[in-house]
């Protein structure tokens, strides 16, 4: 394969890649619902086999990232599994040491960045993002196929790059001033005035700039923005000004997005917070601010 597909590619892009249905590709559905219960009651997420085995790109296979790619004994959902636990995951959607990736979902990209983020915190640099996701691939004109797709198992190397992954004990840090703390939740959750809220209290974390994961997309397609739009925004939120940078959310979800977009504006490497509000907010003793 060559040359290497960049980390964000269009549907016309992956149709090219695809053209001859090349063994070291793999295109990947990481497609997930999320239900709101009740307020402090935790977000339910459900893998969105059924829409996959609907319809998807040709020869995608299906990532259950709340459930193979994520540690099941943890306590907050979508914690980031062990190294182990990653590996077999990938291995088994025939993902292996020299595969290249394509991350799509059927819902803002949040689902697709946060396989590219994870599988970049296991030191496996090729993978790339379908910009708009599936809806843009249908848009283009290009065909959809149903029905599972089986493949080969691979063998893949998990090598744990934890300077991707932000604690607790950095998070307050930076919520101090010592780095940039960004959350990527809509403006009414960031200041703790959502209509309910699935976190133990409402609010941000201290000294947390607002990143909405949504404004870094056109709302008409769901692609990323251009690159100097997304420079624009990233550069006012701080990312790009050479400190450490940490995104978070609710969960680790959205907040792989302005990590996704810096890297594809410059290259930076943003931190996820991985527990983010689930974890900041069960701590009674971990202050949060509202307003």
């Amino acid at each position: 394969m060559s040359p290497t597909p960049p980390p964000l590619v269009t549907a016309d892009e992956l149709a090219a890649l695809l053209d001859g249905a090349p063994d070291d590709v793999r295109v990947v559905d990481a497609s997930t619902r999320l239900a709101l219960a009740g307020e402090g009651e935790p977000y339910t997420a459900t893998p969105a086999r059924d829409g996959y085995l609907a319809e998807h790109v040709p020869g995608a296979v299906f990532a259950d990232i709340p459930g193979a790619f994520s540690d099941p004994d943890a306590r907050f959902a979508f914690t980031l599994p062990s190294p182990s636990r990653f590996a077999a995951a990938a291995a088994e959607l025939g993902i292996g040491d020299r595969t290249h990736v394509v991350a799509y979902d059927t819902g803002g990209s949040a689902w697709a960045t946060r396989l590219w983020w994870l599988l970049r915190t296991f030191g496996h640099d090729g993978v790339s993002v379908l910009d708009g996701g599936l809806g843009a691939w249908k848009a283009a004109g290009h065909p959809v196929e149903s029905g599972e797709v089986a493949v080969p198992a691979a063998t893949f190397t998990p090598r744990l790059r934890s300077d991707l992954v932000a604690t607790t004990d950095e998070v307050r840090r930076l919520g101090s001033g010592t780095g940039v703390l960004v959350n990527a939740l809509d403006p009414a959750t960031f200041r703790g005035e959502s209509e309910t809220s699935p976190y133990s209290r409402r609010g941000r974390i201290p000294g947390s700039r607002n990143l909405p994961r949504d404004t870094l997309l056109d709302p008409a397609t769901g692609r990323f923005l251009d690159l100097p739009a997304l420079a624009e925004k990233l550069q006012a939120a701080g990312i790009l000004d050479g400190q450490r940078a940490v995104a978070y959310c609710g969960g680790g979800i959205a907040a792989t997005v302005p990590a996704f977009a810096a890297f594809l504006v410059s290259g930076a490497e943003v931190a996820v917070y991985d527990g983010s509000l689930s974890e900041w907010t069960a701590d009674p003793a971990l202050p949060v601010e509202t307003g």
